[in-house]
């Protein structure tokens, strides 16, 4: 498995674990470090492990399970990180987001997640148009 695999597979896990609400596998899927990062749509910077690992408890545990698609994700390596950008799908809103991962005991593990409103991918064939949060 080539390591541009590897990598959207454990994109492809975070965002399983976000559609299960699967809070025991979000926290497997970020590294090991305090120096680890995240902005959701909407909020404040998040920095350090417990601060974006809770915030991921809070939108995990509500009971409606989040119905998007990921589009169009596209690998950046850079020895011992990687860069996914891709687009998140949900319902008429489309976010772009940035995942980047840090090569961690040979796994690939998320350190930064941030999305926010975009324009939708222009490989997406849509009869009605996604509309954006701005």
């Amino acid at each position: 498995m080539t390591e541009k695999v590897k990598i959207l597979f454990a994109n492809d896990a975070f965002y399983l674990a976000f559609q299960n609400n699967d809070i025991e596998a979000m926290t497997t899927l970020w590294a090991n470090r305090d120096d680890i990062s995240c902005i959701h749509p909407g909020w404040n910077h998040l920095s350090g492990r417990d601060l974006v690992l809770a915030s991921w408890d809070d939108i995990l545990s509500g009971n409606k399970t989040p119905n998007f698609e990921i589009k169009g994700a596209s690998v950046n390596i850079y020895e011992n990180i990687a860069i996914v950008i891709c687009y998140e799908l949900f319902e008429k809103i489309c976010l772009v987001a940035t995942n980047i991962f840090v090569n961690e005991n040979k796994e690939w593990r998320i350190i930064h997640h941030q999305s926010s409103a975009s324009p939708p991918p222009e490989v997406i064939d849509n009869s009605e148009p996604i509309e954006t949060l701005q």
